[in-house]
Parts: structure tokens; sequence; C-alpha cells
């Protein structure tokens, strides 16, 4: 999971993933990735409208969007 986690990173691309959060509850995510800091993965949550941390061992699926125009259909 963190291989495409920084290969999406380096090519600058935008993420969806799915998530343990928590409290225990999976849920799914939109992020434009920031940085990778030790276990932890550091991006704007499209979703959120913020900048979040998320534990990388708690993202159980990352896919990189094809266009970047989709981040509008959120």
């Amino acid at each position: 999971m963190k291989d495409q986690i920084k290969k999406a990173m380096q090519h600058n691309q935008i993420v969806d993933i799915m998530y343990i959060a928590k409290d225990n509850t999976n849920t799914k995510r939109r992020l434009q990735l920031i940085k990778i800091v030790g276990d932890t993965v550091q991006a704007y949550c499209f979703t959120r409208h913020a900048k979040r941390t998320f534990k990388s061992n708690n993202i159980l699926v990352a896919y990189p969007l094809l266009n970047k125009a989709s981040v509008l259909n959120v």
C-alpha cells in the first residue's frame, strides 16, 4: 500500500482511499498527498476540506484518479 501512495505522490496524483477511522469505521476519502513521514501520510482531504494526517497502516485501499478533473465529483 505504501508503495502505491509513494508513486501517486511522485506523480502528483489525487488518490481515493478506504481508511479505518479512529472509531473503527471504514471511510472513503479523496486526498491530495503532501508528504509521508514515517508511518503517517499527510494530505489535503477533499472530504473534510482540511489538511489531515492518516496512519498508513489504516489505509486499506488506495488508488489514483485518472483525471484531476474528477476531484469535482466528490
